[in-house]
């Protein structure tokens, strides 16, 4: 359920969601950061759920003393009406067994706002690759039927690689295959109740392994930026200028102790 954070705040219409899987490496948690912290989106409300872990800490996006005193939560909405734009944070993993009533939570939030479509960034683990996955660049797309219609070509043309299926029975039956996406979360999930009910989302994937995921979040960033042009680039200049939030400075704790030695 969405909870604005002013009375006369809501989603603006037909604008496109991004939103992180939690997933391997939590890549799409540290991408969807960089958005909102690049763009400096404003939060309008929260996605309010007994699905998730409960979470709270102070702004991940702090610039100063005083709005590092801002709380957040397990689940912040953020929008830029100017470009069309929403982004749903997710800092805490789904409460086992409430995965189903997450989704359908999601799944009718994403109904009421009519958005025109729907970016779910992610990530799967590297070493359960099957042998057409280790060639190439690592990484992968998704399409519910009912968006495949409208970017199949735009895909094409960026040369993206879509999910290979893999078989449902390794050695035993090779004919049956199934999309699979292991160390990806709720995004497998997600994705065939999008195909259900009709929804208009793409799943953008990298694969990794644990370890600092900061590279793979910039990597898989700037692999779907190639489409949706969040940010444009440098005249001359190829690279995206991605500004990292300060809540990163302690991504992997304070450092050690002087005290130790």
């Amino acid at each position: 359920m969405f909870v604005p954070v002013e009375s006369e705040r809501d989603i603006p219409a037909e604008c496109t969601l991004l939103l992180p899987a939690v997933s391997v490496g939590n890549v799409g948690q540290l991408a969807i950061d960089l958005v909102i912290s690049t763009l400096n989106m404003p939060k309008v409300g929260y996605f309010y759920t007994d699905c998730l872990v409960p979470m709270v800490g102070n702004n991940p996006y702090a610039t100063n003393e005083e709005n590092a005193k801002e709380l957040s939560t397990n689940a912040e909405v953020y929008a830029l009406p100017t470009r069309k734009l929403v982004v749903l944070q997710l800092r805490s993993p789904i409460i086992k067994k409430k995965s189903k009533s997450f989704r359908q939570a999601l799944i009718c939030w994403i109904k009421r706002c009519s958005f025109t479509k729907v970016v779910l960034l992610s990530s799967s683990h590297a070493y359960q690759r099957v042998d057409q996955q280790l060639f190439g660049a690592p990484f992968r797309y998704l399409l519910t039927p009912v968006l495949q219609r409208s970017v199949a070509d735009v895909v094409q043309e960026l040369e993206w690689k879509e999910m290979e299926k893999v078989s449902s029975y390794p050695g035993i039956n090779d004919d049956e295959k199934k999309i699979s996406v292991p160390g990806g979360g709720f995004t497998k999930h997600l994705y065939d109740d999008c195909c259900l009910e009709e929804i208009q989302l793409a799943v953008v994937l990298k694969f990794c392994s644990e370890g600092d995921n900061i590279p793979d979040a910039f990597a898989l960033l700037n692999h779907v930026n190639e489409w949706l042009k969040l940010v444009e680039h440098s005249d001359g200049d190829l690279s995206v200028k991605w500004k990292i939030p300060s809540s990163w400075r302690l991504l992997f704790g304070s450092g050690l102790p002087p005290t130790l030695f």
